[in-house]
């Protein structure tokens, strides 16, 4: 679990992190991470995080929404992997975790010394840039493990093109 990258040594690639969730800025990331893997040579690792259950004491009930809601994100990585290949034949590393979005995201990171870079995309509404933005890239950037990239989510895929190679 140490926090130095090892991603350019022998035997190692860096990796560009999306995560995956239902927002529409979201195909703004795959799209960008696809293209940039493509053009470094890296590879590409996809994150969808399942929020826990708030306080369910009966038994098997948690379990249940767990394995519901983790059936729901393994299809939102289905259709993001193919949103990779079609962008541009890349064929990522699918992860789900249970917890906090921003915990898991920072321990997939730390566990693994290949993740390069963390791609995100801004929302283009006007409640702003998202939660997940404002607080991985607010308070946390300068203690952040890796830079993280902020992808406009007005970007058509001809300018992410433009822009990513």
């Amino acid at each position: 679990m140490s926090s130095q990258r090892r991603s350019y040594e022998t035997g190692h690639r860096p990796k560009f992190m999306v995560v995956i969730d239902k927002t529409p800025e979201c195909a703004r990331a795959i799209h960008f991470a696809s293209r940039r893997v493509v053009r470094t040579g890296a590879s590409m690792l996809m994150l969808a995080v399942v929020d826990p259950p708030d306080n369910f004491e009966w038994i098997g009930v948690g379990e249940a929404m767990i394995e519901e809601a983790s059936e729901e994100a393994k299809k939102l990585l289905e259709a993001a992997a193919r949103e990779a290949r079609n962008a541009a034949g890349v064929e990522p590393e699918q992860v789900i975790r249970v917890g906090d979005r921003a915990d898991e995201i920072i321990k997939l990171i730390r566990e693994d010394e290949d993740v390069s870079f963390l791609v995100l995309a801004a929302g283009s509404g006007k409640e702003g840039p998202g939660p997940l933005v404002s607080t991985l890239a607010g308070k946390a950037a300068s203690t952040f493990p890796v830079p993280i990239v902020i992808v406009p989510g007005t970007l058509t895929d001809e300018e992410i093109d433009a822009l990513a190679g």
